[in-house]
């Protein structure tokens, strides 16, 4: 098993730091959420809390995936990033495959895209995108994508998307793996048919073994059984030695952790607070394990 260093509502003058230190202390990536605004009122209920209340506030601070990723791969050599995951509905999935080529690049491959088709209709809508269709539009997109980062010259005409002969320059020189989130049945498909692995929300320990085993049944109906796959998981009632062992156990290849929260330091804590948190981890999980 892998571990995932989740630095969701931190504050963006600490990420250099917290990627250096994760780095330096055995993480083997660094998970990066996507929120693009902040809307006083949403249409929908935010569908990974008990009562449907977004966690955060107009202040809590989401630098865009992309551009952070970028930023703490010019100061690290080993260490991946992933968005997890990435909305596809406000974006354009042309525009989409240059900036993620191009990232890839320049992190020399360190780079995976997490996927979601996003749950915020106002962040669709107020940037242009689509709400209605938006499994079929991500479908489409993830072929896009992998089309264009390929390389040469392609073309795509489908249903909602559609260019005639383009090449990006340059493509990465390995592909760029895609991973797909979602919890419903149509997620779960999703990864299943498309992805080279799955990205969890937070889920209990049974749930996710129940949506594990679920993958495994998809997998196999769609001939990818033997083909690698990951899977990253917030699991949010098993911790320790013994309970990231369950994880690897039931097939999660990434435990995607905040270790500052363990050790009684909140999402806005100071940065030498987090580090410390980084480092208890790894000598009590990570070189143990």
């Amino acid at each position: 098993m892998r571990f995932t260093l989740g630095i969701a509502m931190s504050p963006l003058d600490q990420l250099t730091e917290l990627a250096t230190t994760a780095e330096e202390h055995g993480f083997a990536s660094i998970a990066l959420p996507d929120s693009i605004f902040y809307s006083e009122q949403v249409s929908d209920s935010y569908p990974y809390t008990p009562n449907g209340a977004r966690f955060w506030d107009e202040h809590t601070p989401w630098p865009d995936p992309l551009i952070a990723a970028a930023t703490m791969g010019a100061v690290t050599s080993r260490l991946r990033f992933y968005t997890q995951v990435l909305k596809l509905n406000p974006r354009n999935p042309v525009l989409l495959a240059r900036q993620v080529g191009t990232l890839a690049t320049l992190t020399g491959n360190r780079f995976g895209l997490g996927v979601g088709l996003g749950w915020n209709r106002e962040e669709s809508e107020w940037c242009g995108g689509f709400f209605e269709h938006r499994g079929a539009r991500a479908d489409e997109t993830i072929e896009i994508l992998r089309r264009i980062l390929g390389g040469g010259m392609v073309e795509y005409h489908g249903k909602h998307y559609g260019f005639d002969q383009l090449r990006m320059s340059p493509a990465p020189t390995e592909p760029v793996p895609i991973y797909v989130g979602g919890h419903s049945t149509p997620g779960l498909r999703r990864a299943a048919r498309l992805g080279d692995g799955w990205s969890s929300a937070m889920m209990r320990f049974d749930e996710l073994r129940e949506a594990i085993e679920a993958l495994h049944t998809l997998r196999a109906e769609h001939g990818r059984d033997s083909e690698p796959f990951e899977i990253q998981a917030v699991c949010i009632d098993r911790f320790g030695l013994a309970g990231y062992r369950e994880q690897a156990e039931i097939g999660v290849t990434d435990a995607i952790v905040v270790p500052w929260l363990n050790y009684g330091a909140g999402f806005d804590a100071d940065i030498e607070s987090k580090k410390d948190g980084i480092k208890r981890f790894a000598d009590e999980v990570i070189t143990k394990l």
